[in-house]
């Protein structure tokens, strides 16, 4: 059977597209067929690790389980990992390239076409469906030349193109119908259909809407999505998108480091009854009432470190230790925790070293080859099994690692202080392993009364049947077009 493909593109950034293709992908391998989802090029810093040894955007590692099957770097060929306000790391196929600023980034995109269609084809090959995922916006017509993540994959691909635009931040007829106006004619064929997502209120109350833009566009309309009201209950890919979680008497404090990475830790803390999560956001101190304050990791740590202090975080930590406070620092913030931070290479900037927290007696040294690895690990203290992965530059030693909390593959993992209330480890994804958690919070003083994995499952269950009620699915997949075949 020759697999068919459909790409989700959006009317501007944020539209829900992530989302979507994870509704989708759900809803379609519930009836059987085999789906895989696809991004050309995503840009963040909250990475998945694959099984072999690869990194890719979350969003897409949430999407391959929604369609139940294991994440592949094939799912998201490029990735973009920004490093300071003007540059970014490139990983293409989960491997690391090159570094780029953004005005050299254009003179790099078109070599990596090759290897989009590549990954693109591989997937195709074992599956009925591919539902890809754009960038962005196709709008953003001044991107067009070389693009690789939205018309200029679809016109490459031939994959044809359903538009999606966001009500709730208001001008939808302008998005979707702009967007028709300002793409060349050969672009605006290549869109199939359109959708209209984050409708609050009575969805009927569009028609009118609806009846507007298909007269404006030519497309046909697939629905109208409702606001999904448990779509917090999933992964975040964008640390915008972590919401503040108050009600429970635990309180923890995340400060949002500027360059803040892999923080999909954060999830299954936050949606604990007995927990109030926090970010905190840059200008704001950190609160003098927080029973933990957990310090996520980070794509330039040294750099945030300095951005930690500019902030005086550095101050209201240490008066939070004094009180009896709990720190727990992941990978970057471990390495924010210790004495010292060496970088003799100058891997993050200027070689050198910068003085740490100090709440650690450890040092850490800065190397070259990242470490990419999927990890099965054992709580030091209540033998719970966890599994996470590590995705970090730098090697961490010191007097406190005599106090691992964890065990990795054999190995002691992690550092803590005399008094056990400061921590820190180079394992993401930890606290997914209800058993682990539960321990953890029962030695911070605290329960957990949710089981992780069965939520994000009820979770992803829940938006295929909301999606199933509310977009013309048939439609959609009769919208998708078959993937033709590579020539040699």
């Amino acid at each position: 059977m020759t697999a068919r493909a459909i790409m989700v593109q959006g009317a501007g950034s944020n539209v829900g597209k992530s989302m979507l293709v994870a509704g989708l992908a759900r809803a379609f391998a519930d009836r059987g067929l085999r789906v895989r989802p696809f991004k050309p090029q995503n840009m963040s810093n909250n990475a998945a690790v694959t099984a072999d040894g690869g990194e890719i955007g979350r969003a897409q590692a949430l999407q391959a389980r929604a369609a139940r099957v294991a994440p592949v770097t094939d799912m998201n060929p490029v990735l973009l990992k920004p490093e300071t306000e003007t540059g970014a790391q490139v990983v293409v196929q989960g491997k690391r390239l090159t570094s780029v600023s953004a005005r050299d980034y254009g003179g790099v995109r078109p070599r990596l076409m090759p290897a989009v269609l590549e990954s693109f084809h591989r997937l195709a090959r074992d599956c009925d469906l591919v539902i890809v995922e754009g960038a962005g916006s196709p709008a953003e017509v001044n991107l067009r030349a070389n693009d690789i993540a939205n018309m200029g994959f679809a016109e490459a691909a031939g994959v044809p193109v359903i538009l999606v635009g966001d009500i709730d931040r208001g001008g939808v007829i302008a998005q979707l119908v702009g967007t028709r106006a300002v793409l060349s004619p050969a672009d605006a064929d290549r869109i199939r259909g359109f959708a209209v997502n984050k409708f609050r209120g009575d969805v009927r109350l569009f028609d009118g809407g609806i009846a507007a833009i298909r007269d404006h566009t030519g497309w046909p309309s697939l629905g109208v999505v409702p606001w999904f009201r448990d779509a917090w209950r999933l992964p975040a890919e964008d640390v915008m998108d972590v919401a503040s979680s108050p009600g429970g008497r635990f309180r923890i404090a995340v400060p949002r480091l500027a360059r803040i990475a892999n923080f999909d830790d954060l999830d299954p803390l936050a949606a604990e009854p007995e927990v109030s999560g926090e970010i905190i956001e840059p200008g704001r101190p950190l609160p003098g009432d927080a029973d933990l304050v957990l310090i996520p990791g980070s794509k330039s740590t040294i750099a945030d470190l300095a951005d930690f202090r500019a902030q005086g975080w550095d101050i209201d930590l240490r008066a939070h230790v004094r009180r009896g406070g709990r720190v727990l620092g992941l990978c970057g913030g471990y390495q924010m925790l210790g004495r010292e931070i060496a970088d003799p290479e100058g891997i993050e900037g200027p070689p050198g070293r910068v003085e740490g927290l100090g709440l650690l007696d450890v040092t850490t040294v800065m190397r070259p080859a990242k470490r990419l690895a999927l990890t099965e690990a054992h709580h030091s203290a209540s033998g719970e099994p966890l599994s996470g992965y590590e995705i970090h530059l730098g090697h961490t030693e010191g007097p406190d690692c005599a106090r691992a909390w964890l065990e990795v593959e054999g190995r002691p993992e992690g550092a803590a202080s005399a008094d056990g209330r400061v921590q820190g480890c180079y394992l993401h994804g930890l606290f997914a392993a209800d058993g682990f958690r539960a321990a953890w919070l029962r030695e911070a003083g605290t329960r957990s009364d949710l089981s992780h994995d069965a939520t994000v499952e009820a979770t992803l269950d829940a938006l295929a049947a909301h999606l199933a009620a509310h977009l013309d699915l048939d439609l959609l997949l009769s919208l998708a077009g078959e993937v033709a075949p590579v020539r040699a």
